[in-house]
């Protein structure tokens, strides 16, 4: 099939959905301005439930543009799904396992796998805003790939949700290797970069300790600050004020590469 698949079936991801908490759903606009680099003009669409009531017009939901590629005639950007199931024996801890159980599904999307050309700037930028991850940087020689998994999204002391993001570049340079290699004492190749991700959430699941997307008290910081406002009502100036907010809990908490 694959010399004459139709050209029907050539699929590439036109957008994802995210469902989230209203307590997430109103962290996730700062984030994704912040973190993300979105712009106003990023924001593709703002639906909003109208006022009814006593009840004010509320937020329902926002699409926005996280990137903007040219596709290369050398460069095929291709669409990936990587399928895993609970392997482990039945009776056996399997996080995966936990994952799917946990929330009563037999079918669950774990992460979301967005590519940068650029991912160790991307890397300490989002460190300097006080992003967490569960893995350094980690290289794939048989794809010639790095990629980095971050924590997931969830609520302060609430149930881990699954759900967390892998950023990756493909093709990096030898002098991106050689900075890799000297911040991780060691270079991480194919077979350990879904093992170490697979032993590390595995290590998560069993301590009861899944790390977060953002470190509990700056997501309570970021939530109280928004909590009173829909997501239109956030003003430039209120970014800025979380952006340094996030900047200087990054800084008090030596959160760097």
């Amino acid at each position: 099939m694959t010399s004459n698949k139709p050209a029907f079936m050539n699929f590439t991801v036109d957008h994802m959905t995210l469902l989230l908490h209203p307590k997430l759903y109103a962290v996730a606009y700062p984030v994704f301005r912040i973190v993300f680099g979105v712009t106003p003009d990023d924001i593709l669409y703002d639906k909003r439930r109208p006022a009814k009531g006593n009840n004010p017009e509320k937020s329902m939901t926002f699409a926005t543009r996280i990137g903007e590629w040219e596709a290369k005639e050398k460069e095929n950007l291709n669409t990936i799904i990587a399928v895993v199931q609970p392997s482990e024996p039945e009776g056996e801890q399997s996080h995966v396992r936990d994952m799917l159980d946990g929330h009563e599904q037999a079918a669950h999307w774990q992460h979301i796998a967005l590519r940068t050309p650029d991912l160790i700037s991307f890397y300490k930028h989002a460190l300097e805003h006080g992003v967490q991850f569960v893995t350094p940087i980690l290289k794939d020689e048989h794809d010639n790939l790095i990629q980095v998994f971050s924590g997931e999204w969830f609520l302060p002391n609430g149930k881990a949700s699954g759900l967390f993001f892998e950023f990756l570049q493909r093709d990096p340079s030898t002098e991106e290797i050689a900075e890799i290699q000297k911040a991780n004492k060691q270079t991480w190749f194919r077979d350990e970069t879904f093992l170490g991700l697979y032993g590390e959430k595995e290590r998560e699941y069993r301590s009861g300790k899944v790390i977060p997307f953002l470190p509990d008290d700056l997501f309570n910081s970021i939530y109280n600050y928004v909590s009173d406002k829909q997501m239109w009502q956030v003003t430039e100036a209120d970014l800025a004020h979380i952006k340094t907010m996030m900047q200087d809990f990054a800084k008090k908490n030596n959160n760097k590469v």
